[in-house]
């Protein structure tokens, strides 16, 4: 089954994406990092996931970028600086409406920048979408080593 990496410090966020999700019949398996040095650690194997299984990464990444400890942009960077995930989508799930964040995110690799809409039926429409397209319709590339 594909696995979702939704990387989000604030736990209503979480819970709202988690829901979005339910609702939408999504029953990926989705591990959530609270912040940028957990998902690294998943990511790579490291810390507390040390021993999980480096063949199996996610389908997609959901990124907050105003994360604690390393900024969605700093982990951005990070993964596409390694050859084991510089090809993983990146989805950026945000509520910044900064200009420089949208650029920063693009220049660094994102595949895609959403504003998280505000409304929860709006949000759950924007996780329907988000779940065709990346879990259902795009072709990922074969597994770095």
């Amino acid at each position: 089954m594909k696995t979702i990496l939704l990387v989000e410090d604030n736990p209503d966020d979480v819970v709202l994406t988690l829901r979005a999700f339910k609702k939408n019949n999504i029953a990926n398996d989705i591990v959530v990092a609270g912040d940028g040095l957990e998902a690294l650690d998943y990511l790579f194997g490291t810390g507390k996931y040390s021993g999980r299984d480096m063949n199996s990464m996610p389908s997609v990444i959901l990124l907050d970028l105003k994360l604690p400890k390393m900024d969605g942009l700093k982990v951005l960077e990070r993964m596409r600086a390694d050859d084991r995930t510089k090809l993983l989508p990146v989805v950026i799930l945000t509520s910044s409406k900064e200009e420089q964040d949208v650029i920063g995110s693009y220049s660094l690799g994102a595949n895609s920048y959403i504003r998280k809409p505000v409304d929860f039926n709006k949000f759950v429409e924007a996780v329907r979408h988000l779940e065709l397209y990346w879990l259902v319709l795009n072709e990922l590339p074969p597994p770095q080593s």
